[in-house]
C-alpha cells in the first residue's frame, strides 16, 4: 500500500506478538500499510526469504528498505517525515 508515495508492506503472521506491535505502532501513527500473512500466502514466504535470507517475521518493506523485527528507530528513519516522534 502507498502512504504519501511510499510503498509499505508488512510480512507477518496472526500468531506473532511482535507483528501485532508493529501493526499497532503503524496504526497509532496513522500510516497505511499492506499486510501479507505468510501463513496464508506461500509467495510471501518466498519474498521474505529473498529479502532477508530467512523466514522470521515481522518484516517491513518500506519503499525498498527492509526492516526485520520491530525496530522503532529504523521504522521511523525509513518513514522519515511521515512519522512523528513518539
Amino acid at each position: 500500500m502507498e502512504e504519501n508515495g511510499m510503498t509499505i508492506r508488512l510480512y507477518s503472521t496472526s500468531t506473532c506478538p511482535w507483528c501485532e506491535k508493529v501493526k499497532a505502532y503503524l496504526r497509532r501513527r496513522e500510516v497505511a500499510f499492506e499486510e501479507c500473512d505468510i501463513a496464508r500466502d506461500p509467495s510471501a514466504v518466498e519474498t521474505i526469504k529473498t529479502l532477508t535470507g530467512q523466514v522470521g517475521v515481522p518484516v517491513l518493506d518500506i519503499d525498498g528498505r527492509v526492516i526485520v523485527g520491530f525496530d522503532r528507530d529504523a521504522i521511523d528513519d525509513a518513514l522519515g517525515a511521515f512519522v512523528e516522534a513518539s
